[in-house]
């Protein structure tokens, strides 16, 4: 393997042809575990740089990959009462899931990553490895019918205003996933909120409604034919009664009751239900957490400190008690909408996040708190955390400022207290002293 390197960096194009020689160099330190490893010295170097740190949060979200592939197919044949059972019609549920899906990764990665190796070329450096965590981020918090081109305006306005305006990777203020959603969800609100976005495939969310397969239909059908696999049918449509409603959305309405009456807890907890595609499954996200922490990539304090503000402020919410919502137990806020996922993955950014030990836990505390007070009384946004994060993020700076001051007033302190307890020595002293150390 070594010879195989060194014989692919020897064929790197010259620097005078900066777009190749970007190209080549990000695909080859991808694959290739960097050189400045400790041979000899006092410099402890190891093979894990940035781009294995990040591909490390990346192996994190594939359960979520593949479970919320796989979802977006189910949802969509609940809405037409076919295939209810999870694992009824696997084949045309993870085969619509894949048809939705990969439009929206590749459209994540080929945007972003456009824009990092051109910002490379231009400044002749390598390319910047902080894409690969948002490209794999960005699917899993769009719907997934948001359209193509909404996706990608929103990556570039996240990626050249949120990051290359500030100096490019390890220099943004905002977290960019959170910036490209944040940008749709502003600019064009009615593709990523309400009930009628998250169940995918139809042109609105109502009763008699036929799915849009498209392509879909005639590409697979005959292969599922020829197995003897179930097949889509065009002429289905949504069956009376369903909403495509979320918990969130039906906890806003009618309080816990109103959840349960259309969802269960185990349902909730499983990710069955309609909702983003990386937020739904909590066990996987747990499994997630616990990769993530157990490696360190990502921080323990923050992901605690999320949980705790969100679950103290639950219990004042719970106490006052003046909506349906507001009643929610606060343990039940966890398996419903994103907190999770955002606690994991979206506040435990390095570079967004505060750096110290101590900010870390204000940080974090301050994210569950201003989230959860955002889901419960924002009346037009019931779901917090892209705010909360991004307003915290801008927090950040400050509170790692003031716990550093804390900590040198505090030292400062303990230096004043040791030099007035020490003792006072008279003139004589001294001199004998001086005359014993050169004796």
């Amino acid at each position: 393997m070594k010879k195989v390197a060194e014989f692919l960096e020897s064929k790197m194009p010259p620097k005078d042809k900066p777009i190749l020689h970007t190209a080549y160099d990000a695909f080859f330190t991808f694959a290739f575990a960097p050189k400045s490893t400790t041979q000899n010295g006092v410099h402890v170097r190891d093979g894990m740089d940035l781009k294995r740190l990040m591909v490390h949060v990346v192996i994190g979200l594939q359960l979520l990959y593949l479970f919320g592939t796989y979802n977006i197919g189910h949802q969509h044949f609940v809405a037409l009462g076919e295939y209810t059972g999870f694992f009824e019609g696997l084949n045309l549920k993870l085969a619509y899931g894949l048809i939705k899906m990969i439009p929206l990764f590749i459209v994540a990665n080929a945007v972003g990553l456009g824009i990092e190796f051109w910002y490379a070329a231009k400044r002749g450096h390598a390319v910047e490895e902080g894409y690969l965590v948002t490209g794999a981020l960005i699917p899993l918090i769009m719907p997934p019918d948001l359209p193509m081109w909404i996706l990608a305006l929103s990556i570039v306005f996240a990626v050249i205003i949120g990051k290359e305006a500030f100096g490019g990777t390890g220099m943004n203020v905002f977290n960019i996933a959170l910036l490209a959603r944040v940008f749709v969800f502003f600019a064009y609100p009615t593709t990523i909120s309400g009930d009628q976005v998250w169940v995918a495939g139809f042109d609105e969310i109502a009763a008699g409604a036929a799915p849009t397969y498209g392509w879909a239909e005639g590409a697979f059908n005959s292969l599922f034919e020829s197995l003897s696999w179930p097949t889509f049918n065009s002429a289905s449509s949504i069956v009376d009664g369903y909403t495509g409603a979320t918990p969130l959305g039906l906890a806003y309405e009618g309080g816990w009751s109103a959840v349960t009456d259309v969802y269960s807890s185990q349902q909730m907890l499983w990710g069955s239900i309609p909702g983003s595609v990386g937020e739904s499954n909590k066990i996987f996200i747990l499994i997630g957490l616990a990769f993530l922490t157990i490696t360190g990539i990502a921080s323990w304090r923050i992901i605690f400190s999320v949980i705790a503000g969100a679950a103290v402020m639950g219990l004042a919410l719970n106490a006052w008690g003046a909506t349906p919502f507001m009643e929610v137990a606060w343990y039940n806020h966890f398996l419903m909408g994103s907190l999770l996922f955002a606690a994991v993955y979206m506040a435990t950014d390095p570079v967004t996040a505060s750096q110290t030990s101590t900010g870390k836990y204000i940080y974090g505390f301050l994210i569950g708190a201003v989230g959860l007070i955002v889901r419960v009384l924002n009346p037009a946004y019931p779901e917090g955390w892209m705010l909360a994060i991004l307003f915290m993020n801008a927090f950040a700076p400050l509170i790692d400022h003031y716990v550093v001051e804390a900590n040198m007033k505090r030292r400062m302190k303990r230096l004043k207290n040791r030099s007035t307890s020490l003792p006072t020595l008279t003139e004589a002293e001294v001199q004998s002293t001086a005359e014993a150390a050169t004796a």
